[in-house]
């Protein structure tokens, strides 16, 4: 079931996704070489507990950090750790807030130091992507539509949409209905309107669309062992359009 979010909730999902934006900031500006990726969480976690908040994906499910850090060819899941990030590496932190009752769910793959220009491009593609999404959805738009445009925009430039993971609803629980593919055909799949909140997530590779998960049962891999992208946000569907509830 869909559900539809008062104003009340918006707002409280506002919070949350405020300070999931603002910690996805802070991480920007912290991601270094020689950082560890725990070290990265541990920072992360401190922030919200700072902001009256807690991590909204530590325990969920299980698992053991407050965000997703993924790096170079982990698509997402990535479990922080004792790894070392060194200059070259693309990372992605996809996190979110808990707060009174609701969650904020953003991620934004970072650049460690000067990457390649093949990564730039990956990290560009799959950006404009998310924003031509955004740039989409309003009521009676349709999941396929924007799943199509997101599709077409990484294909063109010769990507791989990932077709296993894909967006979702978000509100009282961190994973609701309804999905929100990254690809699709247009004029399919449930009609956007007013008062929806979902969280639009390309998650694009710079190879091969197909995936390996590890044995660990979190990290998800590229199975060629190409570059993966990720990008993130939650957005509420207003009369005229959206608001994105995840910018800092």
């Amino acid at each position: 079931m869909i559900l539809i979010k008062s104003s009340k909730e918006i707002a409280k999902l506002r919070k949350a996704g405020q300070i999931t934006g603002q910690a996805l900031v802070m991480a920007g500006e912290v991601i270094k070489p020689g950082m560890t990726t725990k070290e990265l969480d541990n920072i992360i976690r401190k922030f919200y507990t700072s902001h009256g908040a807690k991590p909204g994906f530590l325990g969920y499910g299980g698992f053991p950090g407050a965000a997703c850090i993924s790096v170079n060819d982990e698509v997402i899941h990535g479990i922080p750790g004792p790894r070392k990030l060194v200059e070259g590496d693309i990372v992605s932190v996809d996190t979110g807030a808990y707060i009174d009752g609701y969650y904020g769910d953003s991620c934004k793959t970072f650049a460690v130091g000067e990457v390649s220009e093949a990564a730039k491009a990956l990290m560009k593609s799959t950006e404009e992507s998310l924003y031509i999404a955004l740039e989409m959805a309003r009521p009676g738009v349709r999941l396929g539509d924007i799943g199509a445009a997101i599709q077409r925009h990484n294909e063109s430039n010769g990507y791989g949409v990932v077709r296993e993971y894909v967006g979702h609803g978000v509100g009282r629980n961190l994973h609701e209905e309804p999905e929100v593919p990254n690809f699709g055909k247009e004029g399919h799949g449930v009609k956007l309107q007013a008062g929806m909140v979902i969280a639009i997530e390309p998650m694009i590779n710079e190879g091969t669309a197909k995936i390996r998960v590890l044995p660990d049962g979190w990290t998800v891999k590229t199975l060629d062992g190409k570059l993966s992208a990720h990008f993130e946000h939650t957005i509420a569907i207003t009369p005229t359009g959206n608001v994105i509830l995840t910018e800092p």
